[in-house]
């Protein structure tokens, strides 16, 4: 254990210039990491980010709140909340290759917006599922959000409202993101 002990933390970058090195952080710094971590938790890329930013937009209201609705009811992550797979990465792929229904048609694009209304069901050859079968123990401690309902034994799930704010836990302050798109 030497000064250069690779375990030990330091508070500043390594490097020759790394304790002289001031650590602000801009406004601009602050919006893009916001951005970055709201993108990186829903697992989207920039395009795919920016046209539902475009979306949110276009509705009156509160965008920052449309934002997180948008997100919120993409297929692959109602499938997440609903318990059907244990990340939104293994959502997304469950979604891609098929194992879902949605109103009783299959659904291969897991950017889809469900709406209101809208029943999301696992498929009958894919109930036995190792995946989907450990997610949904898992997901009885997690619980559902208020805006689902779930149909256990029948392997489906409805979208009983639109998503608001409150039943949202993402901790991301949405308004910043969208004062970074609005410069």
């Amino acid at each position: 254990m030497t000064e250069k002990c690779a375990i030990e933390r330091r508070s500043y970058p390594p490097g020759q210039h790394g304790q002289s090195r001031k650590g602000r952080v801009t406004e601009y710094g602050t919006q893009l990491r916001e951005k970055q971590k709201l993108r990186r938790v829903y697992g989207m890329q920039e395009r795919q980010f920016l046209k539902t930013y475009h979306l949110a937009v276009r509705k009156k209201g509160i965008t920052g709140e449309h934002l997180l609705s948008l997100l919120e009811r993409r297929l692959d992550n109602v499938v997440y909340r609903l318990g059907f797979a244990a990340s939104r990465g293994q959502a997304r792929q469950l979604v891609n290759h098929g194992h879902f229904l949605l109103n009783g048609k299959k659904m291969t694009i897991p950017s889809v917006t469900v709406n209101v209304g809208d029943t999301i069901a696992v498929k009958e050859k894919s109930r036995q599922l190792v995946p989907v079968q450990a997610a949904l123990e898992v997901a009885e401690g997690r619980g559902i959000p208020v805006w689902l309902d779930l149909d256990r034994p029948q392997f489906q799930g409805t979208v009983q409202a639109v998503p608001t704010k409150q039943d949202i836990d993402v901790l991301v302050n949405e308004q910043v993101v969208v004062e970074l798109y609005s410069r």
